[in-house]
């Protein structure tokens, strides 16, 4: 792939951070602690050290300066007496907004979009995953060019190399628009090829069945488990960014192909939607939908939620459903009695110690629809 036009803000491991988020509206206390601690948990994910959070409470953001002028001094008092280098915000900032605070605070300034696109390009290993991460990073980056003119070269490490230098603007926006024309058009190609690939399959007479979930539910070590596959696993947020499809044998003998993608997450960034939308073609044309949870986190109900987002936002909302409530192995068997009883709904399984998973095998073929074709044993 040639190198992008320009290069990305990155955090590493000299970076010391702090996490900065805003309680609006109706958003309870609670939702927003959890998301500015997700926040902290990305930072970490990308190699920084955060120190610190700072939750502000507004009616609504403040135009300027996001968390009003009168916090942004404590952070900038913050940011001094321990000599921080990033300050992240919990939510897409404004161009405008951005600008602002940088020039307040005269640190990095990174918002939530920002240090998710970072991870992904950190992440993303196949060809096709490094366009989709260049093309999201450039549709965020370019209406945050300045009315002068960007100095690209100051925007150091990431994919590709480091800028020429402070261009015109006009220059700038020209570069960068021709850059994510031919990525779409790339893309595009990628696409119009899976679905070839799924149009054999459906002639085949071979059902899709595709895993989706919150980030860290474990995806990667179910597809593992029932498909005695090796896809690289992680405890850690979007340790798979690149689909993967494996083979899977159902009790009948039957033979269905799995499919793992990409983690959502709350706040998912609206460019790695677009970006990512070959990839989500998998989800889109599944015949079957495993929602993975992770049924050991406090947050599963809020998590869940995103993932129903995502899924409605990407036109999947009606496919067939299936909820699996992965890592049952920690948490206690008082629990899982109480949740089977009612409280929650699906399979228990846990994909590290195969526990359910000979069940979650039968529901799956009950689920899937008539007319494929059966394959014997071999």
């Amino acid at each position: 792939m040639r190198p992008s036009t320009v290069s990305w803000r990155r955090l590493d491991s000299k970076e010391t951070a702090l996490a900065v988020g805003l309680r609006a509206g109706d958003t309870s206390v609670l939702e927003s602690e959890e998301s500015l601690s997700e926040l902290s948990l990305l930072a970490v994910t990308a190699g920084a050290t955060v120190v610190g959070e700072i939750l502000q409470s507004r009616p609504a953001q403040h135009v300027r300066t996001y968390i009003g002028s009168g916090k942004l001094e404590e952070v900038r008092d913050r940011v001094r007496a321990e000599n921080l280098t990033t300050v992240l915000f919990d939510d897409e900032l404004k161009p405008s907004q951005q600008r602002n605070i940088e020039k307040y605070l005269d640190v990095k300034v990174l918002d939530r979009t920002a240090l998710i696109l970072d991870i992904f390009a950190k992440r993303a290993h196949t060809a096709e995953g490094k366009l989709q991460v260049e093309l999201a990073q450039l549709s965020y980056l370019l209406p945050r060019l300045r009315g002068k003119g960007v100095e690209l070269s100051k925007l150091a490490g990431g994919i590709g190399t480091k800028g020429p230098g402070e261009t015109k603007l006009e220059s700038d926006r020209r570069r960068i628009q021709d850059r994510i024309s031919k990525l779409k058009s790339r893309l595009k190609d990628l696409s119009l090829k899976r679905g070839v690939q799924r149009k054999s399959r459906k002639r085949g007479e071979v059902a899709t069945v595709s895993l989706v979930g919150y980030t860290n539910a474990g995806k990667s070590s179910l597809l593992n488990a029932l498909t005695k596959s090796d896809v690289g696993v992680a405890d850690k947020l979007f340790a798979t960014l690149d689909p993967t499809a494996r083979k899977l044998r159902l009790p009948s003998g039957r033979q269905v192909v799995m499919t793992d993608t990409v983690g959502f997450i709350r706040k998912l960034p609206h460019q790695l939607v677009s970006a990512f939308q070959s990839t989500l073609d998998e989800v889109r044309e599944a015949d079957l939908l495993l929602h993975v949870k992770d049924v050991s986190s406090s947050e599963m109900g809020t998590h869940a939620e995103a993932v129903e987002s995502v899924l409605s936002e990407i036109g999947a909302s009606d496919i067939p459903r299936l909820d699996v409530l992965n890592k049952v192995d920690k948490i206690r068997t008082d629990d899982i009695r109480i949740n089977e009883s009612g409280a929650s709904t699906g399979l228990f399984v846990s994909a590290k110690t195969k526990s359910g998973l000979d069940r979650l095998l039968g529901e799956i073929e009950s689920k899937l629809p008539r007319g494929y074709r059966q394959e014997k044993r071999g």
